[in-house]
């Protein structure tokens, strides 16, 4: 299964791209083995339209596009539920096991996701019931899917 984490707005060179970037690669390092063929992230570029809906449906119509069929897709929003790591991993297992084509993860920009892109999500997650930031969002999204996959291999990262 494929994870692709789909994101409006780039990550600058800096702290929190390093770190986004260092759970990315730990994730690949251990999901290989666990099923998961490649954790890749698009990075799409925020709407300039002035009105927040236009914004939200232009960016909305570019993540609609990138997202293959056959896909688990999973709204990142401050609405969802908020899931343990335990179960996420299981979670992230049951789609392997399914065998789930891809795994989509979307972050919203500042105005959100679209509810459009809500409504068409299977899940819907919040790290909390605070608004982050969609670049620290990106940042603990990355960890949570690695903490996953240590979960997954029986590595001692995670203590429960």
């Amino acid at each position: 299964m494929r994870i692709v984490v789909i994101a409006v707005g780039r990550l600058k060179q800096g702290p929190e791209r390093e770190l986004a970037e260092r759970y990315r690669g730990r994730f690949d390092d251990i999901g290989r083995k666990l099923g998961f063929r490649e954790l890749t992230i698009s990075e799409i570029s925020e709407s300039r339209a002035r009105d927040p809906a236009a914004r939200m449906a232009e960016e909305a119509a570019t993540i609609s596009a990138a997202i293959p069929d056959r896909s688990v897709v999973v709204a990142l929003d401050e609405r969802g539920k908020s899931l343990d790591s335990s179960v996420f991993a299981r979670k992230l297992a049951t789609w392997r096991d399914e065998s789930v084509g891809s795994t989509i993860f979307l972050i919203g920009g500042a105005d959100g996701l679209s509810p459009e892109l809500r409504a068409r999500a299977q899940l819907a997650i919040a790290f909390g019931s605070a608004t982050w930031p969609h670049q620290m969002v990106r940042v603990m999204l990355l960890e949570q899917l690695y903490r996953a996959a240590t979960i997954l291999a029986g590595h001692p990262y995670h203590r429960a």
